[in-house]
């Protein structure tokens, strides 16, 4: 098969949650073992960081492999999910994995995991394991694609656990409270190995301690740090808190024997993260004047940081482009959005994309006025011609809106 050919049949065939949602989840992590023991266990041939959380753990998993790489280390980097390319999913020092290597696994594998069954996401993680193991990595990091305790990246004992923080997101396989949410999450958090936490409430602090003490981890807290007077390229200013996280999962990971890392080449790495490990859509200025800002935020907690700063910017007249998709709380997120914006209002490209007349009516709930498009690009073309010199538009709502436009 060709490159193509080879993402088709991965995408079309087999379950993946970005498209499907929760008929793509697995209950337990039988593929996934059962996957990496005919590769022949590569996840035991390098070192890792394990990153989860509800928001930032990409932002976070960026700024550690960018600073690793500044100090000098072959750098592994799997996240999820990709915005234009698959292969933005496996990195090594910023590369994307070749198109031979995709190739070349499924062909390899291909009945195994026909016969296994394994979902997108399942295979994707031995491909990614493999490739590390295959190029020695000095060390991966691994963000969870979703959750923690049953997510197919929980196969790895890493040198460290990093859990950014806790919202309510996809309650429907999470739970439906900060604390059953917490408790997913901390599912990795493993026996001996030190855990950092990015923020927390009473609520998930308890149940993060709790699983620490249970797993004889030590814990630590980011939130209790100072206001760093390092910088990071990446746009916004939630990053402040992402920034934090990344601070203290480095001044851990230097406790542990055998690795040093400069204090220049944390300043140099997080001034470089684009660069370095090709991030994008966080709070990304795409044009100026009218000015265009897009960025990936998607629930409710990411979205409120988001939408203040977009209220913080100096503007005549505010356009929204914006599309969710189909398993959002919208009650609890359209109520967050200014009612003086015009809007946008689009379906992203996926299957699970909701569709824009179904927002746009759901919006009008919620006194958010405009119009429906039938794509994404169109909305942005409309939002463009209609905005003046000195307004702003903001895309966002999805991962997928935002992709559509790069």
């Amino acid at each position: 098969m060709t490159y193509t050919e080879t993402l088709h049949w991965m995408f079309d065939q087999l379950p993946m949650y970005q498209r499907q949602g929760q008929v793509a989840f697995k209950k337990d992590l039988t593929n996934t073992l059962a996957l990496l023991k005919q590769l022949k266990n590569p996840q035991e041939n390098f070192k890792s960081i394990h990153v989860g959380g509800t928001n930032g753990k990409g932002s976070v998993s960026h700024m550690l492999a960018s600073v690793l790489q500044t100090a000098g280390y072959k750098v592994g980097l799997y996240t999820s999910p990709h915005l234009k390319d698959f292969r933005e999913r496996i990195r090594i020092d910023g590369e994307p994995i070749p198109k031979t290597d995709v190739v070349e696994f499924i062909n390899e594998h291909m009945d195994f995991l026909e016969a296994q069954k394994l979902s997108f996401f399942e295979m994707t993680v031995g491909m990614a394991f493999g490739y590390f193991a295959k190029e020695e990595v000095d060390i991966a990091i691994i963000e969870v694609g979703m959750g923690g305790r049953l997510d197919s990246t929980n196969v790895i004992t890493p040198l460290l656990s990093v859990i950014t923080n806790i919202g309510m997101d996809h309650t429907a396989i999470l739970g439906n409270t900060l604390e059953e949410i917490a408790g997913e999450k901390a599912g990795i958090i493993k026996k001996n190995v030190p855990v950092v936490i990015g923020e927390t409430t009473a609520e998930t602090k308890r149940v993060f301690k709790s699983k620490a003490k249970k797993e004889a981890s030590t814990i630590f807290f980011a939130e209790d740090m100072d206001d760093p007077i390092l910088k990071t390229d990446l746009g916004g200013n939630y990053q402040k808190s992402n920034l934090k996280t990344c601070l203290k999962s480095l001044e851990v990971l230097t406790t542990l024997e055998g690795w040093k890392i400069t204090k220049t080449a944390i300043k140099k790495g997080l001034t470089e993260v684009k660069s370095r490990t090709q991030l994008r859509g966080r709070w990304e200025i795409l044009a100026d004047e009218p000015k265009l800002i897009a960025d990936t935020a998607h629930n409710k907690e990411g979205l409120a940081l988001v939408l203040k700063q977009v209220l913080e910017e100096k503007y005549e007249n505010l356009h929204i482009v914006l599309g969710f998709v189909n398993d959002k709380d919208l009650d609890g997120i359209l109520p967050l959005f200014p009612k003086s914006a015009n809007y946008y209002f689009s379906k992203p490209n996926v299957q699970r994309g909701m569709e824009a007349t179904d927002l746009y009516y759901k919006a009008k709930d919620f006194s958010l006025y405009g119009k429906a498009f039938t794509t994404v690009g169109n909305a942005l073309k409309a939002a463009q011609r209609e905005a003046k010199q000195k307004d702003l538009i903001y895309v966002g709502g999805s991962t997928f809106t935002v992709a559509e436009i790069l």
